[in-house]
């Protein structure tokens, strides 16, 4: 069973950067494809950015593409998510997801096995 971790959250400024770390343990998620999900006050989970088991796919909701990077590397067993221009409608609680059965990522996140415990991310001046 694979445990994840969350960690990088915090408070920036509008047009600031953070960098989300995800660390897995447990077993190795170089099979697995990954995903990083935000939810926000009274909202649902939503959809931010996932990657493919080698690195080779990668997909993005329309409101961070250019702006958002997901990586990973498998030797560190972490995934990351850079983010920059960061806005005020980005703050969120950022969850990492895994799924060692995904063909294709998927943007319902009931489709993914395994959930880290979220990080705050706030875009406030």
């Amino acid at each position: 069973q694979v445990q994840l971790v969350e960690s990088g959250g915090g408070l920036v400024q509008p047009g600031g950067s953070l960098r989300l770390s995800c660390a897995a343990s447990g077993r190795p998620v170089s099979t697995y494809a990954m995903g990083w999900f935000r939810q926000a006050p009274g909202l649902l989970r939503e959809f931010v950015a996932g990657i493919s088991w080698n690195g080779a796919n990668t997909r993005y909701t329309d409101s961070v593409k250019g702006r958002f990077t997901i990586s990973r590397d498998n030797a560190k067993n972490t995934v990351y998510l850079q983010m920059n221009s960061l806005k005020p409608e980005d703050t969120a609680v950022y969850y990492c997801a895994a799924d060692n059965d995904l063909h294709t990522i998927m943007v319902v996140a009931d489709f993914w096995a395994h959930w880290g415990q979220g990080t705050q991310v706030t875009v406030s001046s």
